[in-house]
């Protein structure tokens, strides 16, 4: 059994993250005030791109990929808590995929270490 078999639910859970962090972004960008949304898009827009490098990394069997998610949890924590603190329903689901994340990856990562 390869790698990348065992680590198949992290890698759908980050692009999961990936999805909802870009459906919010482009849901908040027709939000009125969209102004007041910008640090949510900014959020996403990292967290999408954060985490759909993970899933890269992991697909690859990376020598950092262990190590990387402890970046990814960090970003996903971030914008679950920028999300969660709009009604809207997509930032609600947004959060919720975040912290679905960010509690895959801690379970996951290594420290970051350099030889």
């Amino acid at each position: 059994m390869s790698k990348n078999h065992n680590h198949q639910q992290l890698i759908q859970t980050l692009l999961n993250c990936v999805l909802a962090c870009e459906h919010c972004a482009t849901a908040c960008l027709g939000e009125q005030d969209v102004n007041m949304m910008a640090g949510c898009i900014k959020l996403d827009r990292d967290c999408a791109d954060i985490c759909s490098q993970g899933a890269r990394l992991l697909q690859r069997d990376s020598v950092i990929a262990h190590q990387y998610l402890v970046l990814c949890e960090e970003i996903c924590r971030l914008c679950a808590q920028e999300c969660g603190k709009h009604n809207m329903d997509h930032c609600q689901q947004c959060a919720e995929a975040c912290r679905q994340c960010a509690e895959a990856c801690h379970a996951h990562h290594e420290p970051i270490t350099q030889d």
